[in-house]
């Protein structure tokens, strides 16, 4: 294949080897994600940091710790990083439909890089805010491609599990960045600039390892297909899938030519104006992407992400320490455990990785919501207990440790479920023409969610106390209606056979199954190619697929009537 790079390791590797592969820089990117967010914990209780050079609090002689005197500075500088993945996310959206995957992945790197570098030199609080803004662009940009880049790679039978190994990476990135952070606390006592200087500048190395990386990787065959790339398409899809399975291969890229001739159709439905507003009545200006049902999805992706920041996670993250102080554990103690907690965390995403395609995006979330739910309702009412037993040091500590228990249960239940599944979910159900800019709204979800609850929770914490966690428990419980009225499963599903699964006018989950069947019984050379592994594809662009039947036309816009291919048979109309 001469128009790929003869340096590609798509030439050298296939199969499970060269999706391991992806999977290993889709993985790394992702690690730094999880270093990026984990790395604040540390550097916001640095004392050269809060008191000399960020002026938001001051020394406690006593303890040797930062008393904040400034919250709203504090929480701002956190929380702009969100206002930087939100821009970012909508920024590489939008480029990544135009120039790929792989170069998006590339220009993420470099804003990264600069903002890194600029946190690490960082003399005030001014430019520690610029530089944060620059380096969320920059994780912003990861953030909405890289999903999208791996879900288009992976077979619809493994999508989850390989999304969930990088998510595993991704809390591997969270607990070197705690216990980096807690290892330089030691230096000069915790008074030197080396304190969070090191842990930020240490994020540059594996974003300078992947810009370097990324150019020897191929680019989505999906998104080749859309812009008119196939025979690099079709040479990478077989590739991936493995010469030996060439039938297989070739029909899974029937299946996608054929839907992407459907979705150009759809005209505006690309602009994220329309998108967003695509849900509106149509008198109004919505409805603009007809049965492709774009806004519906919108609002599906954004307030699932939101969801998975009010379920807890949050809270927990950020608190881990005084939950911990409050089971009567000292302050070094009480460090350590919520190292050992992230530990915990991270070893209980491997349960996604051979659970998630198994039971599928829905049963997951209904387990983790019943663990994590139950487990913020125990933990405040523990941390109650704990908290009217001050006076004796033996039932506060032992209400304490159980509600720090609960905690451990709490992040189990997060990582094996929630983690996942917000962020895998979005790069799974958009159309191919918008995959990118649909998974940014999925970020947009996101920063929304962390901005909103980075910048609530010390004024809940501080007016009702352990009774933010019953917020949080009630959010668990409120998730579970949610998820079983309004989100269709997407697993063992074809991501081509995603605009069938929202074909339905009705938003409810029972009336998106029945179309769904319909639609799959009355046009069956539609979407069904790649799943047959015995199907005769004829070889060469528009052969014929499923045995000799042409496919039927099928119309996903309104106002256009569905007819048929050399066949007397008219397709079904769905717009």
């Amino acid at each position: 294949m001469d128009l790929i790079s003869k340096h590609n390791i798509v030439h050298r590797y296939e199969k499970r080897k060269l999706l391991i592969a992806v999977n290993c820089v889709a993985g790394l990117a992702i690690f730094f994600f999880g270093y990026d967010q984990g790395m604040m914990g540390s550097v916001n209780v640095s004392i050269d940091y809060g008191v000399n050079r960020m002026k938001y609090g001051h020394i406690d002689p006593e303890a040797k710790q930062v008393v904040v005197d400034n919250s709203l500075l504090q929480g701002g500088i956190v929380s702009v990083y969100y206002l930087g993945t939100l821009l970012g996310c909508m920024v590489g959206g939008w480029i990544g439909e135009k120039v790929g995957r792989i170069k998006v992945m590339a220009l993420g790197c470099v804003w990264a890089i600069i903002g890194a570098s600029l946190q690490t030199s960082a003399m005030n609080a001014d430019w520690m805010i610029c530089a944060r803004l620059i380096n969320g662009i920059g994780t912003g940009m990861l953030n909405v491609i890289v999903p999208v880049w791996a879900t288009e790679t992976a077979s619809h039978t493994s999508r989850g599990q390989f999304v969930a190994i990088e998510f595993t990476l991704n809390i591997f990135g969270v607990v070197v960045a705690y216990w980096l952070g807690f290892g330089c606390s030691f230096v000069d006592d915790g008074y030197s600039p080396f304190v969070w200087r090191f842990p930020i500048a240490f994020q540059i190395i594996p974003l300078i390892f992947l810009l370097c990386i990324v150019w020897f990787f191929p680019e989505s065959p999906r998104w080749l297909v859309k812009v008119g790339r196939e025979a690099e398409a079709r040479y990478i899809l077989g590739r991936l899938r493995g010469e030996d399975e060439y039938g297989l291969a070739e029909a899974e890229f029937q299946d996608i030519r054929n839907v992407a001739e459907l979705e150009k159709k759809s005209g505006k439905v690309n602009s994220y104006f329309h998108m967003l507003w695509d849900v509106m009545p149509k008198k109004i200006g919505g409805g603009s992407s007809g049965k492709l049902h774009i806004g519906r999805r919108v609002q599906l992706v954004i307030w699932l992400q939101i969801l998975q920041e009010w379920i807890g996670i949050a809270g927990v993250t950020i608190y881990a320490n005084d939950i911990f102080n409050q089971a009567g554990y000292s302050v070094f103690k009480s460090r350590w455990i919520a190292g050992i907690n992230d530990i915990f965390y991270m070893f209980s995403t491997l349960i996604a990785v051979f659970t998630l395609d198994r039971l599928g995006r829905r049963v997951t979330l209904y387990w983790g919501s019943v663990v994590m739910g139950i487990s913020m309702f125990l933990a405040g009412g523990f941390s109650r207990l704990s908290q009217n037993n001050a006076n004796d040091d033996y039932l506060k500590g032992a209400y304490g440790a159980a509600g720090a228990s609960f905690t451990f249960l709490f992040t189990f239940g997060f990582g094996a479920t929630w983690l996942t599944v917000p962020w895998l979910y979005p790069a799974e159900i958009f159309p191919l023409q918008c995959r990118a800019k649909g998974n940014a709204w999925g970020v947009v979800g996101w920063s929304i969610g962390n901005g909103w609850t980075v910048l609530l929770l010390p004024t809940m914490f501080k007016n009702i106390g352990e009774k933010t966690f019953y917020v949080f428990g009630a959010c668990n419980a409120i998730s579970i209606p949610i998820v079983w009225a309004l989100y269709p499963e997407s697993s063992q599903r074809t991501l081509e056979e995603m605009d069938l699964l929202f074909a339905s006018d009705s938003w409810w989950n029972w009336d998106a199954e029945k179309t769904f069947a319909r639609l799959k019984e009355e046009n069956p050379d539609l979407v069904n190619a790649a799943r047959a592994r015995q199907t005769s594809v004829a070889d060469g662009a528009g052969g014929e697929i499923g045995g000799g039947k042409k496919n039927r036309a099928m119309s996903l816009v309104p106002g256009e009537k569905a007819g048929s291919e050399g066949s007397e048979e008219g397709g079904e109309k769905v717009g």
